[in-house]
């Protein structure tokens, strides 16, 4: 592909992004870029955070895992809607009746302040990891698209993409990636489907007989029931339930999205529509996978998991098919890049150092302040993504779901016991029991067959982590007055 036209697309491509960002980040403030004034439209929100939830990880790992897993990531799927319907009626009226800025100011409130700054650094944590996780794997794409004559190392890269990141969310953040994760969500959908019709006219199949072919080859198989294996359809279901309610529910960057819609009721709506049409989207990714592996056998192509649909996209499509797949897989980057470092600037600002709560400083102080913070956590991408190249893991979705299971685990412990019990914990003590849950949980993991045979522990092991960390709460909890318990 020439590098001028790769180049001149995505040029193209990002001054729209500047253009709606402009519009957007007009009279912009703290509280635009926090929670976008609490006046996002519903709609927008929901079809915007399709992207967010997906990602370029998904774009490319989901597809490639297609070979080894048939269609078994949508057991996963079923559970991220009863997740969302769980996000819908119990995690959103909370957050809305404390009127939350930061959603781990519910902890503070419940548990104390030292439960409020655990959740809020396991949030940072864990978001800084995904985030950088998925932010390598585009980036690698990318590199690797560029013809050998262009010399471009890999941090350049990398600073470019983070560059543009900064200069449509420096101002605006929430408000303006609201629209801008609309727009984004659009390219990469429509990106996928002319991708899979692109594929089928070529080798002269409709979709049912694509199916066909798939089914013949075992790629379409979703429910496995064997209850040893990490497929098995319950903890699949279990596990992506749980995901869902962690990595979406209790996620800062994700939630400040949810409750920037005005009403409860809109928000809830966005969520339930979001986890529907997640299914859809999802399932077009899997028999994407399907179609790619058939194309591949046709023409004899050997690249498999996360290298897949790379290699067919600009290898063996026509170069406008090729831009379109790199536009697409950018505006599969964006959403959960610029969101990820827009959330951790607002809860590093409002949960870490306390911001709102400084009546020393002047609001212009506060933006400034902020600004930095976010040209920090700009920076510490950089810095992350580099690591992830030194380590060069052949599929990141594995690694960004096991990152997951451990850092996203003691704030499940830490919701789940302040909403569903009306005991105190000694405060003092919660950030041991959040940091031993993970450690145990990472000895379960690393010795699992010499404690259970041929029974695999997979994506469950976050609710074990969970489950860990709430033990370790009711341990160092006491019974209070019903008067003074929060939240439930």
């Amino acid at each position: 592909m020439s590098p001028v036209l790769l180049f001149s697309f995505v040029f193209g491509y990002f001054l729209l992004l500047l253009v709606v960002a402009w519009y957007t980040s007009k009279n912009s403030n703290n509280e635009s870029f926090f929670i976008g004034n609490r006046s996002s439209n519903w709609m927008l929100v929901a079809f915007g955070m399709i992207g967010t939830s997906l990602s370029g990880v998904t774009f490319v790992s989901v597809p490639g895992a297609v070979a080894k897993e048939s269609f078994a990531y949508f057991q996963i799927t079923i559970g991220y809607l009863i997740g969302y319907i769980t996000i819908a009626y119990v995690l959103l009226p909370l957050y809305y009746k404390l009127n939350l800025t930061s959603i781990y100011n519910y902890l503070s409130g419940r548990l104390g302040f030292k439960s409020y700054k655990t959740g809020a650094s396991f949030f940072i944590l864990s978001r800084t990891l995904g985030a950088t996780a998925r932010l390598y794997l585009v980036v690698k794409i990318l590199q690797d698209a560029l013809p050998a004559s262009v010399n471009i190392p890999f941090w350049v890269t990398t600073l470019v993409i983070l560059i543009m990141i900064l200069l449509y969310t420096y101002e605006g953040g929430v408000k303006t990636i609201v629209w801008t994760d609309t727009l984004q969500t659009t390219c990469m959908l429509a990106g996928l489907v002319i991708c899979v019709g692109y594929l089928l006219n070529q080798m002269d199949l409709s979709f049912g007989d694509s199916l066909v072919a798939m089914n013949e080859k075992g790629y379409s198989k979703i429910f496995f029931t064997d209850p040893g294996s990490k497929l098995f359809f319950v903890k699949q279901i279990l596990a992506g339930a749980f995901i869902t309610i962690t990595m979406t529910g209790m996620d800062q960057e994700m939630m400040q999205k949810n409750i920037s819609v005005k009403t409860l009721k809109d928000s809830q709506k966005n969520v339930l529509t979001l986890g529907v049409i997640l299914m859809v989207v999802l399932m077009l990714f899997l028999f994407l996978g399907g179609v790619l592996l058939l194309f591949a056998e046709q023409q004899g192509i050997t690249a498999v998991g996360d290298k897949l649909f790379p290699a067919i996209a600009l290898n063996h499509m026509p170069p406008i098919v090729s831009v379109i797949f790199i536009i697409a897989l950018i505006s599969a980057l964006f959403p959960s890049a610029d969101g990820a470092i827009t959330a951790l600037t607002s809860s590093f600002c409002i949960d870490i150092i306390g911001m709102q709560r400084r009546t020393d400083l002047t609001d212009a102080e506060k933006k400034k302040m902020r600004q930095r913070v976010h040209l920090v956590f700009a920076a510490v991408f950089l810095l992350l993504v580099m690591v992830y190249k030194w380590v060069n893991e052949p599929s990141m979705i594995g690694v960004i779901l096991k990152v997951a299971a451990y850092t996203y685990g003691p704030l499940l412990g830490l919701f789940t016991f302040g909403i569903i019990t009306k005991r105190a914990v000694n405060d003092k003590f919660v950030p041991f029991v959040c940091i031993i849950a993970p450690v145990i949980c990472f000895f379960i993991d690393k010795f699992q067959k010499q404690l259970f045979g041929s029974f695999e522990v997979g994506l469950e092991l976050l609710i074990i982590n969970g489950l860990l960390t709430f033990i370790g709460l009711w341990t160092i909890s006491h019974k209070q007055e019903k008067q003074q318990a929060m939240g439930n």
